[in-house]
Parts: C-alpha cells; structure tokens; sequence
C-alpha cells in the first residue's frame, strides 16, 4: 500500500513540475512549430511559471509611469489648493460686499433722519440728542470709510434707502395661576 501512494506522489510532483515549466515555440525550416520545455536557439517563451525580474525597459516604463502619477497627483493637489484660495476670496470678496452696503445704508439713515434713535434692550427706543446724533453720524460715516474704502457723497435727490424690517415680538402672556384666578 506504501508503493502505490509513494508512486501517486512522484507522479503528482512531476505534473506540478511540468506545470511550472517553460514552454518555448520554435518554427522549423519547414515552417511546423513545435514546443518544448527545453530551449532552444530561436525559440520564444510562450508560457512561464517563473516570474523573471523586471528588464531594464519594463523597469524605466514603471518608473515613468509612477513618476507621471506623482506629477498628476501634484497638480491635482495643486489645482484644489488654487479652488480652495478662490473660493476663500469669493468669499471675503462677498462678505466685505455685504458690509459695505450694510454701513453705507446706515449711514444714509443716519444722514437722512431728522432724529436719530437707539433701541434699547427692553425694546424701548431712546432718541439721541443733537450732539448724540452727530457723533453717531461721525462714528457711521468712519464705518463706511473702513467697510468700503471710501464714503458717498450724499445726493438729496437719491432714494433714502428703506430700514430693514424689524420682526413683530410675541406679547407674553401673564403668568396667572388657574386655581387662583377662579376661586374668587
């Protein structure tokens, strides 16, 4: 029983072997090809079970095929750094657009109005006096300076710019408690 399992086993190893071989092709001078896993001189690898290291044009065709996807690599990053600071100064750009109006329309407000007020915490406003009022007028027209870069010059013909819509508050209601308000 020996035997025969041992014999099984030389024979598998040589299959494996032989799968593992090189096979070449070769054309005769009558033109037949044939194959071996002997080589001989003209004769070309048509299947390996080695792997063979790299030749010296397959190496350089690797390197510069990393090397171009390093390069892509570098300037995608370098194009989304370049998206990234546009869209940053969009942004700014924006802001300070948006500020500038803001203190542009106040100061046209504060210019404009006979009475300049404050509105309080408590909802309440208080009206600024003459002084008051001029040192507020001063104080916006430097917010537009800083804001824009320049005021405007003030044309009485021009629209007065509307104030922005003040949201109506919720009256709260009292705080009554029912079993008191109904046994009197």
């Amino acid at each position: 029983m020996l035997r025969p399992v041992s014999l099984s086993a030389l024979i598998l190893a040589g299959a494996v072997t032989l799968a593992h071989a090189d096979v070449y092709r070769w054309v005769d001078a009558q033109g037949q090809s044939h194959y071996s896993d002997q080589w001989v001189p003209g004769s070309v690898v048509i299947k390996t079970g080695k792997s063979h290291p790299a030749g010296p044009d397959e190496a350089a065709a690797r390197a510069a095929e990393q090397k171009l996807l390093n390069t892509g690599n570098q300037i995608s990053e370098q194009l989304q750094a370049q998206d990234n600071a546009r869209a940053v100064q969009e942004d700014k750009a924006r802001s300070l657009e948006s500020r500038c109006k803001v203190a542009k329309d106040a100061y046209m407000r504060a210019i404009t109005s006979r009475k300049v007020y404050r509105d309080e915490k408590d909802g309440t406003r208080t009206y600024l006096s003459d002084d008051q009022a001029d040192a507020y007028r001063e104080q916006m027209r430097k917010t537009v300076q800083d804001a824009c870069g320049s005021v405007p010059k003030f044309d009485p013909e021009a629209p007065i710019p509307e104030p922005p819509p003040i949201e109506p508050q919720p009256i709260p209601e009292p705080k009554v408690n029912p079993a008191e308000a109904t046994s009197r």
